[in-house]
C-alpha cells in the first residue's frame, strides 16, 4: 500500500530498535545491563516527592482541561524567574513556550525557521538533528567532530559551512557524549554566528542558533555556558531548549520549555496548537508550584547529579581498568548529563562462532547476546557504522549493577580475535 514519500523514507530510531531487542530478551529471562535509552529507572531515581504530591493534588482538583497554548502563566512566570536567578537570562513569561518535553520544541524550531532546501548545520554525533532535518526537507550539513575536541564542534569546524545557513543546532552538555562547551570555544562559535548575520541583507533570513541545554543542571565541576550570556546581541537569533525531563528525573512527566525571540516563539506556539503538543495541565501546575521555592530544585538536583556522577565514575573507571589490561577500549571523562562515551576497537574482529563483526551494530548485538550489555552506537547519532564509538547511559542501572556488568563485558571482548 502506498504512503507519502516522507513516511516511506523515514528512518526509525536505532536506539528504539536496540531497546526492543533488549526488552524481548529480558522478557525471556535474560539478564541485560541496559545502557541504551537516555531515560531513568524511576525506582532508582524517582521524581521529587513534592512534585509528585503537587501532580496528584492537581488531578484531585480537576485541573484536567486544556492548558493555554503557550503554557500556564504561573509556570511561565516561574521559569522566567528561574532563568534570571540561575543563568542571569532575562526572558519575560511571554518569551517562554511550554510543551510536552523538548521534542516538540525542537521540531517546532525546525518547522518555524526552515523552508525546503534551506541549509541547516549541525555536528555529528548529535541527537536526532538528522531526523528533524529530514522532516523539514532541509539541506543538512553534518559537521563531523573529533574525540580530541570531546566530540564538540569548534569554530574552525563550522566556519566553512555557515554561509547561507538558516539554522545552527548545538547542544551542551551534549547528548550522546556527556561533554560540554568551554566558554572560549562557545564564544568563538557565537562570534561566527554574529559575523554571518552582519553580512545578511534585511530581506534575508538570518542564521538562527538553536541551543539545547536540557542537561544544563547536570554538570560535574564544569561550568555550563550559553550563547546569550556570552553575547547579549545573540538574543534575537537564539532559541533555547530546556525543561525538567532530565534535571528532575522527570522524563515521563513531559514538561519542557523553549525561550527566545518573541516572533519565533509565537510562530512555534501557533504551529504546535495544530499538533496538540502541550504538557498536561496538572503537570504544569505542579511544576510551577515546585519552582516557587528555588531550593526545591537545588536540593534535588545536587543529590540526583551526585548519584549520576558516581555511576559514571564507576563505569569510566571500569573502562579505564580494561584499557590497562590491554583491551582495545577507551572512554572520555564525563562532564555532564548521564552519558559516558566509550570506544571499542573490535569492528572487524571474529566472534567465537567464526562470524565477523562487520560494523558497530554487529558489535552492539554481540554484546547484548554474549555479555548482557546494551550500548548505543554513534551511528544512531549521525555517524557511520564503521565508527567504533558508543554511548552508555547510566540512568537505568544502580552502581552495583554496573560493577557486576563489567567482568561480563571484559570476558565478551576477550574472546574476540
Amino acid at each position: 500500500m502506498k504512503v507519502s514519500k516522507l513516511a516511506a523514507n523515514l528512518i526509525g530510531s536505532e536506539i528504539v530498535k536496540i531497546s526492543n531487542e533488549v526488552n524481548d530478551l529480558k522478557a525471556k529471562g535474560a539478564e541485560i545491563a541496559n545502557l541504551t535509552i537516555g531515560d531513568l529507572n524511576s525506582n532508582l531515581y524517582p521524581i521529587p516527592a513534592l512534585l509528585k504530591e503537587e501532580i496528584q493534588k492537581a488531578y484531585q482538583n480537576n485541573l484536567t482541561n486544556y492548558p493555554p497554548a503557550n503554557g500556564l502563566l504561573s509556570l511561565r512566570k516561574e521559569v522566567s524567574k528561574d532563568l534570571k536567578n540561575r543563568w542571569n537570562l532575562d526572558y519575560s513569561p511571554n518569551d517562554i513556550l511550554i510543551t510536552s518535553g523538548s521534542r516538540p520544541l525542537i521540531y517546532a524550531v525546525y518547522k518555524t525557521i526552515v523552508d525546503e532546501g534551506d541549509k541547516v548545520v549541525y555536528p555529528t554525533p548529535s541527537w536526532n538533528n538528522n531526523h528533524y532535518a529530514y522532516l523539514t526537507s532541509a539541506d543538512a550539513v553534518e559537521v563531523k567532530t573529533t574525540p580530541e575536541n570531546n566530540f564538540l564542534p569548534t569554530a574552525d569546524d563550522l566556519r566553512p559551512h555557515l554561509s547561507g545557513a538558516v539554522l545552527l543546532a548545538l547542544c551542551s552538555p551534549l547528548n550522546p557524549t556527556g561533554t560540554m562547551f568551554t566558554k572560549e570555544r562557545l564564544s568563538a562559535i557565537c562570534e561566527l554566528v554574529l559575523e554571518e548575520n552582519r553580512k545578511r541583507e534585511e530581506d534575508e533570513k538570518p542564521l538562527y542558533l538553536m541551543y539545547d541545554q536540557i542537561y544544563s543542571n547536570l554538570t560535574f565541576g564544569a561550568e555550563h555556558v550559553d550563547p546569550v550570556s556570552l553575547f547579549p546581541e545573540l538574543k534575537e537569533y537564539t532559541i533555547y531548549i530546556d525543561g525538567i525531563s532530565k534535571c528532575l528525573a522527570a522524563t515521563g512527566v513531559r514538561v519542557g520549555w523553549g525561550f527566545g525571540p518573541a516572533h519565533i516563539l509565537d510562530k512555534m506556539k501557533a504551529l504546535l496548537t495544530h499538533v496538540g503538543a502541550w504538557a498536561p495541565k496538572p503537570e504544569q501546575e505542579a511544576t510551577a508550584k515546585f519552582y516557587e521555592n528555588p531550593e526545591n530544585v537545588n536540593v534535588f538536583v545536587e543529590d540526583f547529579k551526585g548519584k549520576l556522577e558516581e555511576s559514571l565514575k564507576v563505569l569510566h573507571g571500569g573502562i579505564q581498568d580494561l584499557k590497562g589490561k590491554g583491551l582495545a577500549v577507551e572512554s572520555i571523562e564525563p562532564m555532564g548529563a548521564l552519558y559516558l562515551t566509550i570506544r571499542l576497537d573490535y569492528i572487524g574482529k571474529t566472534k567465537p562462532d567464526g562470524s565477523v563483526i562487520g560494523n558497530s551494530s554487529d558489535l552492539v548485538f554481540y554484546l547484548i547476546n554474549d555479555a548482557g550489555v546494551a550500548l548505543v552506537p554513534f551511528s544512531a547519532f549521525g555517524e557511520a557504522k564503521s565508527e567504533p564509538w558508543f554511548r552508555a547511559s547510566v540512568g537505568g542501572l544502580a552502581v552495583d549493577e554496573i560493577k557486576i556488568m563489567l567482568p561480563k563485558f571484559e570476558n565478551a571482548l576477550n574472546v574476540l580475535k
